[in-house]
């Protein structure tokens, strides 16, 4: 693991590894024996822990969030189900603690993550993998990766909140279709609905989801993470109100150094 100088520690990780370059975080699913399900490993737990690091570590401008193997995620693992067995054991009051407690936390985390992050999806993200992909700010897929909110196939709902998350992305009729289809769609149509940005060949996704992340990260920091909040809080704000905040946040970026910093090296650059 890439480390700097005055940021906390890397959080300890037990299914997925972590490594901070030049401000940008790369997050990869390591459980590929079981196609990185995010059920009856540790996956959730490491998801929050960095989700909550990021937050706390000035270090860190972009998250990137990518699996190893041949899945992005898999998401629950279904011979748990059959089994009735791990996240999936016991009666009503008993499966509803253990979804509160345990996968729920993933969409409340990555709300709450204040730099930009990026899906780099490698391969298949199905049913909680889709909605995992679809929590992150943008998406770049593989062309090996495929997409299926696929719950319905084996009679549940998206209990992750992934009804929630794709409507927003794409509108009600598109996401309510792949819904109640239970069909999985290719990176091209994916591309083509918007839940894809863009599609690449499998050996250049990292490079262009890097090159992506290193924009975003030479971005000026502090102004960057109250960029994200502004656009999220877009979402859910009177335009009244959302405009007194924008202008409270721009007085904070006003006062930051790294305003100055910018607006000299755009001047130098303009004389030149």
């Amino acid at each position: 693991m890439s480390q700097t100088a005055n940021q906390p520690s890397l959080p300890q990780l037990t299914d997925a590894r972590l490594t901070l370059v030049d401000r940008v975080a790369t997050l990869t699913l390591d459980r590929h024996d079981v196609r990185n399900a995010l059920t009856g490993t540790a996956l959730v737990d490491d998801i929050v822990a960095v989700a909550q690091w990021v937050n706390a570590c000035d270090a860190v401008s972009v998250l990137v969030i990518t699996g190893a193997g041949s899945a992005f995620s898999a998401g629950g693992n279904v011979k748990d189900m059959a089994e009735r067995g791990g996240d999936f054991a016991g009666d009503v009051a008993e499966v509803s603690a253990r979804y509160r407690r345990g996968i729920q936390r993933i969409p409340l985390a990555l709300a709450e993550v204040e730099v930009p992050i990026i899906a780099a999806v490698n391969g298949p993200a199905i049913g909680a993998g889709f909605d995992l992909a679809n929590m992150a700010d943008i998406r770049i897929a593989s062309k090996k990766a495929k997409f299926g909110e696929t719950f319905l196939n084996l009679g549940i709902i998206p209990g992750d909140g992934g009804a929630w998350f794709m409507q927003r992305l794409i509108g009600y009729q598109r996401a309510f279709e792949l819904t109640l289809s239970g069909r999985v769609i290719d990176a091209d149509e994916a591309k083509a609905y918007g839940i894809v940005l863009e599609v690449t060949d499998p050996e250049a996704l990292m490079e262009t989801a890097g090159e992506l992340a290193a924009r975003i990260a030479a971005q000026p920091p502090k102004a960057t993470r109250l960029t994200k909040r502004l656009m999220k809080m877009a979402q859910r704000t009177e335009l009244k109100d959302f405009l007194d905040l924008c202008a409270v946040f721009q007085g904070m970026c006003h006062n930051e150094p790294e305003h100055l910093d910018a607006v000299n090296a755009m001047l130098e650059k303009m004389a030149k």
